[in-house]
């Protein structure tokens, strides 16, 4: 009923929020005599709080409409190029001079954990002007009919298998936070049937590889509720109309909520600053509120098999880091990984994914060469700048395309990273 009654929230203060949107545009208006005075500015800035705060966010645009290739300006298309009913492959597609070299593949793993890809829109941009960008575009699941059938973590393993056939030979994987899992399952099973299409390289990112080490409060909330406690609590059915009308799902404005409690206090100065901006006119500073929150209000729901089977092998039993992780109903080995080489990216003060969770892996890939491994922990970044913002442009990402000349099949010759004050050790377990 929790879910019914969102929505019912949700309906009740339409009347209120186009209240709001009108008197906005009234106190803005430059015919009202009273726009310009401080009275006028504060009602406005009051509207647009309430406004903004009760408002559904929907799906926001990657808008990357060109990038820079070889110094030069290019246009950018993007197009689906894969379908399946709870992901989209989508490809940025770019409109190069004929008989260019081809640039690497790489095939972004966006998080299904509440946002949309869109969440990676600067890691898309950071790597188009030298690579040819995919990226998984999860679908909410409140709009996927019954019909279509259950998706769980071993689909979430098949789709990520099935996008790398697709793409062919010299694929370069990119798992961002929660798909490094699944991401390093699937190689696992590819490596260990000798796939010929298995990706040339895997970079993980701030994944929950082994959450046993340095565990954060999301961890700790996972192990102290237990699996019943989630599935009792957070489990809803989608109510009608949507398309999935009354597929279990974990809801993602629960999500939001749980997020958002984390770092409440944050959140509550944030819109006092952003109401301040705007009484005072400080356009940019509102401009950059609105941006960060239309991306982050934006969620999506999640399928209640998947969000299940995800805590319990990830936060509570810990299957991967122990060996005990299946695949419809067969083992994944890590060590199997031979010929994919592994770049794993850490954050100094990620508290979503703790220190060395995602380092693990290089300890689980145990015949994998150390001249194939690589670990990088970039200083001063959280979780976010893992995988955007400045440090991960200047740093990060110059490091990732680096990794990828130098293991793609065939590369030679391949420039070295920028030298930074950040460590990069190989590491052989």
């Amino acid at each position: 009923m929790f879910y019914q009654l969102y929505e019912l929230n949700h309906a009740a203060l339409r009347p209120m929020r186009v209240a709001a949107e009108v008197g906005r545009w009234a106190f803005r208006s430059p015919f009202n005599p009273l726009a310009g005075t401080a009275l006028g500015r504060s009602l406005a800035a009051g509207f647009e709080v309430f406004e903004r705060s009760t408002r559904r966010y929907g799906k926001p645009a990657f808008d990357l409409p060109t990038t820079v290739v070889d110094g030069a300006e290019v246009p950018v298309t993007e197009e689906f190029v894969w379908s399946k009913p709870f992901c989209n492959l989508l490809h940025f597609r770019r409109e190069l001079p004929e008989g260019r070299a081809a640039d690497p593949k790489v095939l972004i793993v966006a998080p299904m954990s509440g946002h949309y890809a869109t969440l990676l829109r600067g890691t898309v941009e950071a790597m188009l002007p030298a690579h040819e960008v995919y990226i998984t575009d999860w679908i909410d699941a409140r709009m996927v009919p019954l019909a279509a059938g259950t998706f769980d973590l071993d689909d979430y393993i098949d789709y990520v298998i099935e996008m790398v056939h697709h793409l062919g030979a010299g694929v370069n994987i990119v798992a961002v936070c929660q798909p490094s899992v699944p991401v390093l399952a699937a190689v696992s099973l590819m490596e260990e049937d000798g796939d010929p299409l298995s990706p040339a390289t895997m970079i993980l990112m701030g994944g929950p590889i082994d959450t046993r080490i340095s565990p954060t409060a999301v961890n700790k909330v996972a192990h102290d509720k237990g699996l019943g406690w989630f599935e009792r609590n957070v489990i809803m059915r989608v109510p009608f109309p949507h398309a999935g009308a009354f597929r279990e799902v974990y809801p993602g404005f629960l999500q939001l909520g749980g997020f958002m409690s984390m770092n409440l206090d944050r959140h509550v100065s944030a819109h006092k600053e952003f109401f301040q901006h705007l009484v005072e006119g400080d356009g940019e500073s509102a401009e950059k509120h609105r941006d960060f929150y239309d991306e982050y209000m934006a969620v999506m729901d999640l399928t209640k098999e998947f969000y299940l089977q995800t805590i319990r092998t990830v936060f509570l039993d810990h299957d991967l880091p122990e060996g005990k992780m299946m695949h419809r109903g067969r083992p994944v080995r890590p060590s199997a990984i031979r010929n994919t080489a592994l770049l794993t990216v850490e954050g100094e003060l990620d508290d979503i994914t703790g220190m060395g969770q995602t380092q693990a892996a290089h300890t689980l890939c145990s015949n994998l060469a150390a001249d194939k491994q690589m670990d990088y922990v970039q200083p001063g970044v959280g979780h976010y700048g893992v995988f955007n913002g400045s440090k991960f442009r200047a740093n990060i990402q110059p490091r990732m395309a680096d990794f990828v000349r130098r293991h793609a099949r065939g590369a030679v010759g391949a420039a070295p990273a920028p030298e930074t004050k950040p460590t990069r050790r190989a590491r052989k377990s």
